[in-house]
């Protein structure tokens, strides 16, 4: 559940080593994200383990379409859900101790899903201006005439990939730089990183090359 401007940016970085399409993989890293505004759950278009976890299940990606991998929109894909399972499975876990969520400042305070969720998309919001800068992002795919990828995906409606990025757009255009509670620039930068390092690993040892003609 990393925001679509943190799954982009982990195309971005991840990007500067295969050198595909920017926009195509900028495109299919926020993707899976469709699944809300077409009133379907995240089990199909994440490939999740359990809904409950939010987990996607890696392997079950790519025994579909690791083959496919030469294509941006399906590399962005495959970054979307290896982020996601970071962020589930290592990032979020250290932000909770039991039903008690931990904030910037140190303190473990009791929190509904509700509330923490709050909090949690209200720092989204105030963290993507110095997101914006931090990564000097180009964002005219919110903007220029979309080209629809090829439909390898099955399990979400490419055709319907506009909607995602008219809802994610307003959400980043809109943006403000207010306080945070739970995520600071920092831990955004780090866990960016993490993200990075994991996937350009993980590709190597598919014999993913650094070059976008050799994939």
């Amino acid at each position: 559940m990393a925001s679509s401007l943190i799954h982009i940016c982990v195309a971005k970085k991840v990007n500067e080593t295969l050198n595909m399409d920017e926009k195509q993989i900028y495109l299919g890293a926020i993707a899976p994200d469709i699944s809300k505004l077409i009133n379907e759950t995240k089990i199909k278009s994440h490939f999740l383990i359990d809904e409950e976890t939010g987990v996607p299940d890696i392997n079950k990606f790519l025994e579909k379409y690791k083959t496919n991998l030469n294509d941006p929109f399906v590399m962005g894909y495959f970054v979307h859900l290896y982020t996601d399972k970071i962020w589930w499975e290592e990032f979020m876990p250290n932000k909770f101790l039991f039903t008690k969520v931990r904030l910037l400042d140190g303190s473990l305070v009791e929190l509904k899903q509700k509330e923490w969720l709050h909090l949690l998309y209200n720092d989204y919001t105030n963290l993507t201006t110095q997101l914006l800068d931090y990564y000097n992002l180009d964002l005219s795919l919110f903007y220029e005439e979309l080209k629809l990828p090829k439909n390898i995906i099955k399990e979400i409606p490419t055709e319907k990939l506009p909607l995602l990025l008219n809802d994610a757009g307003k959400i980043i255009m809109n943006s403000k730089e207010e306080k945070t509670y739970m995520l600071d620039i920092s831990n955004i930068i780090d866990f960016i990183n993490n993200c990075t390092e994991r996937i350009i690993k993980s590709l190597n040892k598919m014999d993913i090359n650094k070059n976008s003609d050799n994939i």
